[in-house]
């Protein structure tokens, strides 16, 4: 009878013991930025988001664990070819967010495989419109073109494309090349047109030196000339007040006729020592010419005596 007890006790508490460890089993946490696809025989029946959650046994079932975070996928190189058949390597990395889990778990079947195919083909449609040099200078245009696309065509599978970034660019070896000598060649131009620049910028600071010298050496010469000029008047006024002086003392002093003959006789002299051929002398000086005359022969023929 105690055996039948014992038994019965423990088959009781091994059962105690499985339940609770088929409950605790199916105790679900679901933490930040994560939600839980659920579905009940087979059919999605519920989105569990974050908190503590209690799965039916052998009738509920997780189908997928999605991550609310934005994700980063960078997908392989892709051979793309531009409007002028040019084949170019286009490296993409595309920033994305997962909106709707129910969307994402039965939308479509390999997400990211259908995220990276998508990329691909939008790629080559937009570069095959674009030029080489276009494509190479204008990367924030396609990738706000990618995003527009990707963003539209993956809204179905629950997800939100938020960036697209072309990661490289990379042209063929030759093309490489060519623009390597290219920006070579544009550099060279444009260290030429510097290296003028600055010679005529030096060739024009000479001249305005040189201009500015001459400008000043001439303000110099006609300062020079001013100033003698200015000396030479103030010789002629001081050689005028001189004479005006020496005839006002003159006057003062009330010369008699004879002083103011022989005066005349003085400016005579000099008037003869020029270059004229004919003089013209005053009546009141001829009688005291002719008398220094006399007195001339005279004085010259006394030592013969």
């Amino acid at each position: 009878m105690f055996g039948d007890i014992n038994i019965g006790t423990v088959a009781l508490a091994i059962l105690v013991v499985l339940i609770l460890i088929l409950i605790v089993s199916n105790i679900q946490i679901v933490q930040q930025s994560k939600a839980y696809v659920v579905e009940r025989l087979g059919a999605f029946h519920a989105v569990w988001g974050v908190g503590l959650h209690l799965k039916v046994p052998f009738i509920e079932r997780v189908v997928k664990k999605v991550s609310l975070k934005e994700q980063v996928a960078d997908f392989d190189p892709q051979p793309v070819i531009t409007k002028d058949n040019v084949t170019m390597q286009i490296d993409t990395v595309i920033y994305f967010q997962i909106t709707d889990p129910k969307l994402y778990t039965y939308g479509v079947e390999y997400p990211m495989s259908a995220i990276e195919n998508l990329t691909a083909t939008t790629l080559r449609n937009i570069i095959g419109e674009l030029e080489l040099d276009q494509s190479l200078t204008s990367r924030d245009t396609i990738n706000a073109k990618m995003r527009s696309i990707l963003d539209e065509a993956t809204d179905p599978w629950g997800i939100k494309v938020n960036r697209v970034e072309l990661k490289n660019i990379l042209p063929p070896r030759e093309i490489q090349n060519a623009m390597e000598k290219q920006m070579k060649a544009e550099r060279e131009r444009r260290e030429s047109i510097l290296q003028a620049e600055g010679e005529k910028a030096s060739k024009i600071l000479v001249a305005e030196g040189e201009k500015q010298s001459a400008i000043l050496k001439a303000d110099a010469q006609k300062q020079a000339r001013i100033m003698q000029a200015e000396g030479e008047a103030t010789a002629i006024l001081k050689v005028k007040q001189a004479m005006a002086d020496s005839l006002k003392l003159l006057n003062e002093a009330a010369p008699n006729d004879q002083v103011i003959k022989l005066k005349a006789l003085e400016a005579l002299e000099k008037v003869a020592d020029g270059k004229a051929t004919k003089l013209i002398i005053p009546s009141e000086i001829q009688g005291l010419a002719g008398l220094a005359a006399s007195a001339k022969a005279i004085l010259d023929d006394k030592p013969e005596a």
